[in-house]
């Protein structure tokens, strides 16, 4: 992204700052060199980052265009996904399980869902020019975790129909009844996410437009591979890398317990897709083929990275006294943002690497972005989300 103040110093607050997002949008297009991926990715680039669907106050309506496939045999054709069938029906459980007569303060400086240490209010005030107090802190923060609750909350919709479109066009038996239960997942993700938001929180934030953006595409793909790509891999992995950094983080009891269970079904669901696409790229696909889901993959990892920019809650805090350009280089280095992108990008890189996805011809644009000392962690298929849960623990109690 090139420095845009000598071009809008000039200009009023609110220009400058529509300047800056549609400079944005464009050096984020023109770094999309395959002209597949920007098929693919464009015509939902422009509903979600220019036209701001996800922002229109209606619900939105994205044209499916993908096969239901059945298979009158009802073979057992994968033994391995058939397993975690089976551990997806026994790891079932009821949200009303939940202690929700937890009374949850969040503005209590005593169990806060984010810790004061994920924002330098310093830093603030020396490079924003903005100095909040006590009270005011704690606020920003109640913002800044609605607001991630909130992406939390429109990823797991976004999930949950693209389990229901994966279950119906998955090309084996023993991954449509897996995808069945992911499904039931998602449904009640989407409901613990959002009664915690509505009852406790009372704060709900518009969808991010980068998420918009990768949701839309997903959902509008025919192909059944790609929408397994994009949400069981990118999406369902990143998310359960930003669950666990929260669950650390946060010392508010019932949303703990909420993500604990929460980051245990996401651990099978990404599981689910290295084991979907891992045979499928080897041996189904031409070099072509497999170069455009290297592509795709690449330029998804970078939505989802400026993502977490959050710029719904400087709309909210700051537009108008804050230039949109210096919230950005803020925002990019929140020592709470970094965490969650750190913890985020090493679930994702060693499942793109498992599934065949980190050819030498990709390399070097995650190595650019900084995302190769991921290389080497454990892939979906070789932790669980109770191992998870009990490194996650040691994390926080060290």
């Amino acid at each position: 992204m090139f420095d845009t103040r000598t071009l809008t110093r000039f200009l009023p607050p609110r220009m400058r700052n529509q300047l800056d997002a549609y400079l944005e949008i464009a050096t984020l297009f023109r770094e999309i060199s395959d002209p597949r991926v920007m098929a693919s990715l464009g015509p939902s680039g422009v509903r979600g980052l220019i036209l701001k669907r996800g922002k229109q106050g209606v619900p939105t309506k994205m044209g499916a265009s993908h096969e239901a496939h059945f298979d009158w045999g009802y073979p057992s054709d994968m033994p391995e996904m058939h397993a975690l069938y089976t551990r997806a029906k026994q790891g079932q459980w009821d949200s009303d399980d939940l202690p929700w007569y937890t009374s949850v303060d969040p503005l209590n400086p005593e169990r806060p869902i984010l810790p004061p240490a994920f924002v330098d209010f310093d830093r603030m005030h020396t490079e924003m020019g903005v100095k909040l107090n006590a009270l005011e802190q704690r606020k920003f923060l109640h913002s800044l975790s609605s607001w991630t609750l909130s992406q939390f909350l429109h990823g797991e919709q976004g999930a949950l129909f693209a389990a229901a479109q994966v279950t119906e066009s998955v090309q084996f038996f023993d991954g449509k009844l897996y995808g069945a239960t992911q499904v039931m997942d998602e449904g009640r993700h989407v409901e613990v996410f959002h009664r915690y938001l509505d009852e406790k929180l009372n704060r709900l934030y518009h969808i991010n437009d980068n998420l918009f953006v990768i949701i839309d595409a997903l959902m509008t793909d025919s192909r059944w591979d790609m929408k397994f790509l994009g949400m069981q891999i990118m999406v369902e992995g990143l998310a359960l890398g930003a669950f666990g950094a929260m669950y650390r983080m946060t010392k508010e009891p019932l949303l703990k317990e909420l993500l604990k269970r929460v980051i245990q079904d996401e651990a099978r669901h990404v599981h689910y897709g290295v084991l979907a696409l891992r045979e499928h790229f080897a041996k189904e696909l031409s070099e072509r083929e497999l170069h455009e889901r290297e592509d795709w993959a690449f330029e998804v990892a970078l939505l989802m990275r400026n993502r977490f920019l959050a710029y719904e809650v400087y709309e909210e805090w700051f537009d108008g006294i804050v230039p949109r350009e210096k919230w950005r280089e803020f925002a990019d280095t929140i020592p709470g943002m970094k965490e969650f992108r750190q913890v985020m990008f090493s679930r994702l890189v060693p499942n793109l690497r498992e599934i065949g996805l980190l050819s030498p011809r990709i390399i070097p644009h995650y190595e650019r972005a900084g995302l190769m000392k991921f290389y080497n962690g454990a892939a979906a298929d070789q932790v669980t989300g109770e191992q998870m849960i009990l490194e996650l623990d040691r994390q926080a109690a060290a």
